[in-house]
């Protein structure tokens, strides 16, 4: 179950960094002077391509595995994912030795699956009347499989210990990177730019915080513009953790902390994945590549500001490149 809502706060987070700590990994901050002389700015990257696993998403999974009793553990856990935190819930469920069920969809890239076999997850595919499983088909399978197993819930994101979880991120970043005065991250369900702005806005209050997601799965800009959530209906962008529709936790931190969210295209998510394999020499995937193809677009401002930039993976089908193929 999740903890009341009152723990979504910094102290929430440095909570949940002292817990995971052991067990992840503080990640990098790269930097490059060719990038930086090209889109005349400073740019700062938090390397969770880098993390355990490959994803930022093994901090909110440590933090909601690690948060259960004794008894609620002996259970399991039951989640639903496209691939990336199924393998981290599956990670850090064989972690404390427990079994982990998965739904996942029947689309989700092969890497990604093959990755949560590779952790000891068990796969449930999700039976979805589209190509995309919605919200309700995702929480359908989960709920069926709880009451099969009582195992134990924990959302991908929309769950306190997943969001104070992934604040973990950006509180590493800020402490490593005390300079920063512009935040970019990925949003898809929230998880992690709510935990972001819990652990940003807390640390340094004049931080501006940008959200960046696919032009082609806009639902966040359109939810923060509208100020209620409008539900993710038909996602078709290759950057496949950005797919989701925000929750009752994520969406009011993201409308009161976030100062923006912006939106690229998929030409524009592919060459800044492109163009971080070839300049920065590491592998990011197509979401973590979002914020950048936001910076290469000039959607945000940026001349003369020390930028951050949280890489949010690195999990990639590698027999799918989206520069090989225009297909999303």
């Amino acid at each position: 179950m999740n903890e009341p809502s009152r723990a979504l706060s910094l102290a929430g987070v440095r909570e949940a960094h002292a817990r995971i700590a052991p067990h992840i990994k503080r990640t990098p901050v790269l930097t490059s002077s060719a990038l930086d002389a090209e889109f005349g700015t400073r740019l700062f990257f938090k390397c969770e391509n880098l993390q355990r696993a490959g994803v930022f998403k093994v901090r909110g999974a440590f933090n909601a595995v690690l948060s259960l009793s004794d008894e609620e553990a002996a259970h399991g856990v039951v989640t639903s994912s496209s691939g990336n935190h199924a393998a981290a819930i599956s990670l850090a469920a064989r972690t404390r030795g427990i079994p982990a069920y998965i739904a996942m969809p029947k689309v989700a890239p092969r890497s990604k699956v093959a990755a949560v076999r590779r952790y000891g997850g068990n796969i449930i595919w999700v039976q979805a009347r589209g190509t995309v499983p919605t919200s309700e088909e995702y929480d359908s399978t989960v709920a069926e499989t709880h009451a099969r197993t009582q195992a134990s819930v924990v959302h991908p994101y929309n769950d306190v210990r997943t969001i104070l979880g992934q604040g973990t991120c950006a509180l590493e970043f800020l402490e490593d990177c005390p300079g920063i005065d512009t935040l970019l991250a990925p949003v898809g369900g929230g998880g992690l730019l709510s935990g972001t702005a819990l652990a940003a806005k807390g640390l340094k209050p004049s931080i501006r915080l940008i959200g960046c997601e696919p032009a082609m799965a806009d639902d966040a800009q359109q939810s923060y513009r509208a100020g209620k959530i409008v539900p993710q209906l038909d996602p078709r962008t290759i950057a496949d953790g950005l797919r989701t529709s925000l929750g009752d936790l994520t969406f009011p931190l993201i409308r009161q902390q976030a100062d923006d969210i912006v939106t690229v295209s998929e030409e524009s998510i592919a060459s800044a994945m492109r163009l971080v394999w070839e300049v920065m020499k590491i592998i990011i995937e197509p979401s973590g590549a979002v914020p950048l193809a936001a910076v290469m677009e000039r959607r945000i401002a940026v001349q003369g500001r020390r930028v951050g930039i949280i890489l949010s993976g690195g999990n990639v089908d590698l027999d799918r490149l989206p520069w090989q193929s225009a297909a999303p």
